[in-house]
């Protein structure tokens, strides 16, 4: 197995392990892990090519779906989400 996909596991297994951690403690590493994962994914794309990559970049995209969101909201300007639910709110 070549070194990028090793990475990726890794990469995986990390954030997996973030995500069980209490959320007051999920941001530093989880930062670290949003960072590094464009990286990830070109060095897969580098070694394996398009294909490969943009598999990473889905298992990446799912992974990281409700902080993308939030960040996607906050710059274009839309009100991010409440955390209440449509059956909380008055």
């Amino acid at each position: 197995m070549s070194l990028s996909l090793i990475l990726a596991c890794f990469w995986a297994v990390a954030a997996t392990v973030t995500a069980l951690l209490p959320m007051r403690l999920q941001f530093p590493p989880g930062l670290t892990l949003l960072v590094l994962a464009p990286v990830l994914i070109g060095f897969i794309a580098y070694e394996h090519g398009v294909w490969l990559a943009l598999a990473g970049l889905a298992g990446f995209l799912s992974m990281f779906r409700r902080p993308l969101i939030f960040y996607v909201r906050k710059w274009t300007g839309h009100a991010p989400e409440s955390s209440l639910g449509p059956e909380d709110r008055a």
